[in-house]
């Protein structure tokens, strides 16, 4: 058993029983994170976790530091040993697991021969677009990119289908926006318009990389803006979504081609790897339709333009030096903050595990991972969930018809932890030490083909869409199910000692389980009934009560600011629902400990305040304003700050554990006070 050799811990054996002591000669994260010059009822996230932020402002090469960023850096150090080592053995296999992380993770560490080839790598697509010259062939051109990940017009993606989860569907979604999201395009507050000047001058300098002169360069970049801007202008917004209802078009491909008659989709499927498909889902018919005209409104030579910027910006990180620092320039310091790159074996980790995660992931487990991992995780989400029954029965708002449906989703859901009982076979990809861009454009095939070879396929059940030495969670409302990876047992600052149950269930219980459990009736998850099929399970009235509550919430992180700018409450309502119930539900899985009932205090906490301090922990990230102001445009999760002290002034238990009275800002008046779940 190989354990963490940093200020982390993973929980040992021992840890994994549940025991933990009163009092240890050892500084107690807990106490030594907080800020004591704070009031917790003024500010509790800054209280509880500032005395850190302090110790560990955010480095020149991050847009962020906190608990996430200390593990992630543990598990990176743990991937680059197991990178370095396959990379010594030269004489592996060829196709081996080995083989294919050494040769892909030795290539991407080669700057000698990246930086000789430039943009060479990309000659062969490069050739097949300037080949275009028709609409056909263009349309084909764009399919040919999707395959690549490029994803040029518009995204495409096969996944079960919302309205018939055991079967799986085609979608197709607005894309094509090289800044990601369509008010980026259109917001008039200063800094997107100065992100929007920036955008130009940055693909400018990245076709001039390409060998284009001055003027053309400026000309295309200008061109580029323009084309995107008419993409983004029949983009729905972020918080528009978030409707899956609203977001499933579902219509043959006879009526797709009458709806778009610029575009033989008949002709388009089998380059996208779909040789035969009757019906498809359109997410977004009106984008469809404006890409129909837009097809014409631009010169095929223009349209060749834009495809040329899709593929560069899409590969950039993984060309020459200079396309890359032009890259790491305006995606992460003018758009968040980070003044200086990661070191280039952080770079090459980083992209190694995202696309070879499932080869890294079987050793991550056979090396780095306790036994006994999976049934701790497994103890604790059992225990939220049956607290969670417990609350959806006491519910005085809801029908007992639909108290008895929801119950009947709970029981169903399925709970995956750890890591995957079967590996995914990536036999059929070839990785070599020779080019470094081929390398990611083989994996990225991989990975499409294996995603478009599941259409026709019976549903598996099994698969994960998250690696073990992943440090995330999420729900899946098509298959009612939530996955929690291995390394979610990381405790950082319990090194040579055991969490106590507040820590566990802080963590782990309520921002983990409880909050993923909670998305399975949160404004979307509640849509879909116990099989994983979007489905209308409540009754008339059930159902307006519960829209209340949700635009109770919309209401309250409407009314958060953080640099400068509120936050969307709209967009982020699911998370936002997410966390007030998982925090809610964490506590009182809690309250069934013998920690919580004994009442012993432990640093001289109180077990309430050790869980509310531990879920402030699961928390602590800070942020650049910049990375903040991004995340505001581009993300449904609030702000860290808002996801601790947003849910928490709506507990009552919280208010009692660190006094909160009603002059004090933490405190929301009781009928102002959400409560769903």
């Amino acid at each position: 058993m190989n354990f963490i050799r940093t200020s982390l811990l993973v929980l040992s054996i021992a840890a994994l029983t549940g025991c933990s002591k009163k009092e240890t000669n050892f500084p107690d994260p807990l106490i030594t994170n907080r800020d004591t010059t704070i009031n917790p009822a003024e500010d509790f996230f800054k209280y509880a976790n500032n005395g850190w932020f302090k110790k560990n402002p955010i480095k020149k090469s991050e847009s962020s530091n906190g608990i996430w960023r200390t593990i992630q850096d543990t598990i990176d150090s743990q991937i680059n040993q197991i990178c370095q080592k396959s990379a010594k053995e030269q004489d592996a296999a060829k196709g081996s697991n080995k083989q294919k992380i050494g040769d892909f993770y030795a290539s991407g560490l080669d700057t000698v021969t990246i930086n000789k080839a430039g943009i060479k790598p990309l000659d062969t697509e490069l050739k097949k677009i300037q080949a275009i010259n028709d609409i056909p062939s263009l349309n084909k051109s764009i399919a040919y990119l999707q395959t690549v990940s490029a994803a040029p017009a518009f995204s495409f993606y096969v996944y079960q289908d919302s309205k018939k989860s055991s079967e799986y569907a085609m979608y197709f979604y607005q894309g094509g926006l090289g800044l990601g999201e369509r008010d980026y395009y259109f917001d008039n507050e200063e800094r997107n318009v100065n992100i929007r000047k920036e955008y130009v001058k940055h693909v400018a300098a990245m076709m001039k990389l390409t060998g284009e002169n001055d003027e053309a360069a400026v000309k295309n970049a200008a061109l580029i803006m323009k084309l995107e801007t008419d993409l983004a202008s029949s983009s729905r917004k972020l918080e528009d979504l978030r409707d899956p209802a609203k977001n499933y078009n579902k219509m043959t491909v006879a009526q797709f081609n009458a709806m778009t008659p610029n575009i033989d989709w008949k002709a388009v499927l089998p380059i996208l790897g779909i040789p035969k498909g009757d019906s498809l889902i359109v997410a977004q018919p009106e984008f469809f339709k404006n890409l129909n005209t837009l097809l014409k409104k631009y010169s095929i030579e223009e349209w060749k333009t834009y495809l040329k910027w899709t593929l560069v910006n899409t590969y950039a990180s993984s060309l020459s030096k200079d396309f890359e620092k032009q890259d790491f320039y305006f995606f992460s310091t003018v758009m968040n903050g980070v003044k200086e790159q990661k070191p280039r074996w952080k770079r090459t980790v980083k992209q190694t595990d995202n696309l070879l995660g499932n080869l890294i992931g079987q050793v991550y487990v056979a090396e780095y991972l306790p036994k006994g991992s999976k049934e701790k995780l497994l103890e604790i989400g059992n225990n939220v969930k049956d607290v969670y029954a417990l609350h959806i029965k006491k519910l005085d708002w809801m029908s007992e018809a639909t108290k008895k449906k929801a119950l009947q989703k709970l029981n169903k859901i399925v709970m995956k932890v750890g890591y995957p009982d079967k590996w995914k076979d990536m036999s059929a990809l070839s990785i070599d030490r020779k080019t470094y861009c081929a390398n990611v454009m083989n994996a990225n095939i991989w990975h499409y083909n294996d995603m478009v070879l599941k259409f026709g396929q019976k549903v598996d059940k099994t698969e994960w869409s998250i690696y073990p030495q992943t440090y995330n969670a999420y729900y899946s409302p098509n298959n009612n199910e939530i996955v929690v990876p291995a390394c979610n047992v990381i405790v950082p600052g319990f090194e040579g000692r055991l969490p106590d149950d507040a820590v566990l269930y802080g963590i782990i219980g309520g921002s983990t389980f409880g909050h993923e459990i909670t998305h399975g009736f949160d404004d979307q998850g509640s849509k879909y009934d116990e099989n994983g099929n979007l489905r209308d399970w409540w009754t008339a009235d059930d159902l307006k009560k519960f829209k209340e509550k949700t635009k109770a919430v919309v209401a309250q992180y409407n009314n958060f600011e953080i640099a400068g700018k509120h936050i969307n409450g709209e967009a982020t309502q699911g998370e936002n629902i997410a966390d007030l119930g998982g925090v809610v539900v964490g506590f009182d899985a809690f309250k069934k400990t013998e920690q919580y009932k004994k009442h012993e205090k432990i640093s001289g906490l109180t077990p309430e305040q050790r869980y509310f301090l531990s879920y402030a922990y699961a928390w602590m990230i800070n942020r650049t304003d910049e990375s903040n102001l991004r995340s505001i445009m581009t993300d449904v999760h609030s702000p860290a700050k808002f996801r601790v002290n947003g849910p928490l002034t709506n507990m009552p238990e919280f208010y009692k554990a660190f006094n909160v009275k009603p002059s004090d800002k933490m405190f929301v008046p009781k009928d102002k006070q959400v409560v769903i779940w």
